[in-house]
């Protein structure tokens, strides 16, 4: 017994050595082979697949739906310019102005974006895009060319509607009644410096951005996709390729994108195209005010515990709000129900009531709160 266990010691020793010599001076031996194909078949890999996990990695369906109907828009303008170099002096000015031929006609160019909304030929796009061109020409994506008249403008949202007669359009679809949130994924499609029909995609950073100073009734959407000049008037779409909103301004000081893009909601573009294909201009309610932001100061002076609500600075004689019994001093604080908190969205309330129609404003008057009905007034039509 005493010998096979000290056989089965000196196996264990011889082993144990051999393995350390191994380890130490030919590691690679100890290696698992990779599994190798056994009678032709494939050893089949575990690969995780975006699809069926409800991920995705590509916009290219929703774009190949919606980027057919993004145009570029052509304008041309025809401008006088001086024959010679102007001279300092302003008595020769005067003199070389008033020269027969002085001023010859030049044509400048322009490139912007619309979006073709219906398959009649309308197009929408910004106002600034067309402001003042002599011509305009649209070129589809698929390289077809048409010239574009002017149906109708609205310089209160910047929004101009073109029409076209090509037959066979691409439409696109609008997703006017949803609202979109913020963090959904957005591609911007349009034609930037001119290079040529491009997406950039971003989310929504923000909604109902106003106080920019760029329309009368803003409600913009922001977005952090890449939105350049030539861009204006292309659309905004979700991750449905559904138009949520027409392109129209950047926030730089560059000209090049920061990363700060505002859209018109695709629910005002909608409303705007509606009654100026019907009308031929956009019908809005009216009030004839002239409102003031509420401050600490002046919340202080009128005896209200907080900043709420719209001062009246100004009524037109004979308008709606002098007719209705409001007075200069009084405090919006509510119409028809709903707060209000500073005079964008007092006159953006007031423009989507229906002329003609009452509105119940909650004013606050000499320390008491009364109710006013007024009735809505049509607004005038702002020359371009």
């Amino acid at each position: 017994m005493r010998r096979i266990w000290l056989l089965f010691a000196q196996t264990v020793t011889v082993c144990l050595a051999i393995l350390f010599v191994v380890t130490t001076l030919r590691p690679e031996w100890l290696r698992r082979a990779p599994p190798q194909a056994v009678s032709g078949v494939v050893p089949s890999l575990t690969v995780t697949d975006a699809s069926a996990s409800g991920l995705s990695n590509s916009y290219a369906e929703p774009v190949a739906r919606s980027a057919p109907a993004v145009v570029n828009v052509h304008t041309t303008k025809r401008i006088a310019a001086p024959r010679i170099i102007m001279p300092a002096d302003p008595i020769l000015r005067r003199f070389f102005e008033q020269m027969p031929g002085f001023n010859q006609q030049q044509k400048t160019t322009s490139l912007g974006s619309g979006v073709l909304v219906s398959e009649q030929g309308y197009v929408l796009t910004n106002l600034h895009v067309i402001d003042g061109a002599d011509e305009i020409v649209v070129a589809l994506n698929d390289g077809r060319q048409s010239p574009a008249k002017v149906v109708g403008i609205d310089p209160d949202t910047d929004l101009a509607v073109l029409k076209i007669t090509l037959k066979e359009l691409p439409v696109i679809a609008f997703a006017a009644n949803e609202t979109p949130q913020v963090g959904d994924v957005v591609l911007a499609i349009g034609n930037p410096f001119g290079v040529g029909q491009t997406i950039t995609m971003g989310i929504v950073s923000a909604l109902g951005r106003g106080g920019l100073g760029l329309n009368t009734f803003e409600n913009f959407i922001q977005t952090d996709a890449a939105i350049n000049p030539g861009n204006s008037g292309g659309a905004l779409i979700d991750a449905q390729g559904r138009l949520i909103g027409i392109n129209t301004a950047i926030y730089s000081k560059s000209g090049g994108s920061l990363g700060i893009g505002f859209a018109v909601p695709a629910r005002t573009a909608k409303q705007v195209l509606e009654q100026i294909v019907s009308q031929g201009y956009v019908k809005r309610g009216w009030l004839g005010i002239e409102p003031q932001d509420m401050t600490a100061d002046l919340a202080r002076a009128f005896g209200l515990e907080q900043a709420t609500g719209v001062i009246i600075a100004g009524m037109l004689r004979d308008g709606p709000a002098t007719q209705g019994g409001m007075k200069v001093g009084d405090i919006v604080q509510s119409i028809d129900g709903r707060a209000v908190d500073n005079t964008q969205q007092l006159l953006s309330r007031i423009a989507a009531s229906t002329p003609g129609q009452p509105i119940e404003l909650g004013v606050f008057r000499n320390g008491k709160q009364i109710k006013l009905s007024l009735i809505s007034g049509l607004r005038p039509v702002r020359p371009k």
